[in-house]
């Protein structure tokens, strides 16, 4: 896979998302919960996708269980706690693994194009993001320290680049 455009995921509301729809933004993907210590970056996420948004960037959120069993609800429950705690609009997409076997085959693209520290591919923690230039190639991967703010000099590089 030479791109982001050539994968799907499901919505939160189970319909199938072709990736290829946002086509020509800049991407800030990340792997979401609900009771992580992160997730007040909810609230950073959805800034940039208010600040940035109409410029072309565009936040895909993706909740994950996996770290310490931090995104436990179903659909259903993760949109509202979503909406009424952070009143997020950008795309949120059905509960996936991002390591192991079962890992979405996103996931397995991002990590293989970005690994992290030492070369490590696997994803550590809730909040590990991932942005992607127009042509939906992997520019820079994030630890989930990272504060979505501290991105910003970097979305608006990207977005300065020509579609």
């Amino acid at each position: 896979m030479s791109n982001v455009y050539q994968f799907e995921a499901s919505s939160l509301a189970g319909d199938a998302v072709p990736l290829s729809r946002f086509a020509g933004k800049v991407l800030l993907v990340v792997n979401t919960a609900s009771e992580c210590g992160f997730t007040p970056q909810y609230a950073g996420l959805q800034a940039l996708q208010e600040q940035y948004g109409a410029g072309g960037l565009e936040v895909l959120g993706f909740p994950c269980n996996q770290f310490g069993k931090q995104e436990p609800g179903d659909a259903a429950q993760i949109g509202q706690f979503c909406e009424a705690r952070f009143h997020v609009t950008f795309p949120m997409f059905a509960k996936i693994d991002v390591n192991g076997a079962n890992a979405h085959p996103l996931y397995r693209w991002l990590t293989s194009e970005k690994p992290g520290v030492l070369g490590i591919e696997a994803i550590k923690w809730n909040f590990t993001k991932f942005l992607l230039r127009r042509d939906g190639t992997v520019f820079k991967r994030y630890a989930p320290t990272t504060k979505p703010e501290d991105i910003k000099a970097d979305i608006e590089t990207l977005l300065a680049e020509p579609a």
